[in-house]
């Protein structure tokens, strides 16, 4: 990425003030309210340094979940949770041997977020509207208003949100919301160091992943795609798109990812149908019965 000539107007190394639209300099983007951001995540710049995790817990103050390693990776944190709004997923794929290529790995990483789906199913399932879509089209829960319920957990298809033990709310990855309303790209995308995280406008995004793809391909890694785009895999079943989508190189399964995602909402009318049927079916056994007997 080219530096923004913004940036010899800050040639100090420590300032006393915020410097204006940061995004600007940082990730390229101006932040403008009524526009669409997101992350672009391509798994092939990973290198599983965690940075993004340590930088979304400082910024947004986040306990620490596990400090054990888990036993099936090298990872300590296992999952997204109401702590842990960013995962690095570490995923062997096949063991190492003598004839591999240098620069060739035996391992997948991917660093799991919210999606912030186009059409999100936790704030259709959430009853007090703590759950809402904020002027950047990202989604944030108001712990305010969160009554615990829990509906927005089964809803939401990726498995993200969850309920805190300590406060007993729901929690969850808000795209730095208050960082965007200040100028700032989001922590995690800030602090990678590979620009595998990369923040901006959706529809920008989504050209660079597109050109990303081609590249990726041209250079023989034919298994390369977008896993949350329109028309693509984790774009399924109404969700339209994913704010936050990825570059993937093995099947959505591998990544914990559901291949066909679907919103609860559209499956609502055949359990409610279900429902009526064995209330009509209830009914007409107590006529039955109240015939007999008369």
């Amino acid at each position: 990425m080219e530096t923004h000539p913004r940036s010899l107007d800050y040639p100090e190394s420590s300032l006393e003030r915020m410097i204006e639209d940061e995004s600007e300099l940082t990730a390229g983007v101006k932040i403008i309210p009524g526009r669409q951001y997101g992350f672009f995540t391509d798994t092939t710049l990973c290198i599983g340094c965690k940075a993004c995790e340590v930088a979304c817990k400082e910024w947004n103050n986040l306990p620490a979940d596990e400090l054990h390693i888990t036993g099936d990776s090298y990872d300590n944190t296992g999952r997204l949770s109401s702590h842990t709004w960013r995962h690095v997923n570490f995923i062997e794929t096949t063991v190492r041997d003598n004839n591999q290529s240098a620069f060739q790995s035996g391992w997948l990483m991917m660093s799991d977020v919210c999606k912030h789906c186009q059409n999100a199913p936790c704030v259709e399932a959430c009853p007090t509207g703590a759950l809402f879509y904020t002027e950047f089209h990202t989604v944030v829960v108001q712990q305010d208003i969160c009554n615990g319920c829990g509906y927005c957990q089964p809803a939401c298809p990726f498995g993200v949100i969850d309920l805190s033990i300590s406060d007993g709310k729901a929690h969850k990855c808000t795209l730095c919301y208050d960082r965007l309303k200040s100028g700032l790209e989001p922590a995690c995308a800030k602090a990678c160091p590979t620009d595998s995280i990369q923040f901006g406008e959706v529809a920008e995004l989504r050209v660079r992943a597109d050109r990303r793809v081609e590249a990726l391909q041209a250079m023989g890694v034919e298994s390369a795609y977008l896993y949350g785009a329109p028309g693509k895999p984790g774009a399924t079943g109404g969700l339209e798109h994913l704010n936050a989508f990825f570059l993937l190189t093995a099947e959505p399964e591998v990544y914990n990812l559901p291949r066909a995602p679907t919103r609860p909402a559209a499956r609502a009318w055949t359990g409610i149908k279900a429902g009526l049927a064995a209330v009509g079916a209830l009914a007409l056994f107590a006529v039955a019965a109240f015939a007999r007997e008369t």
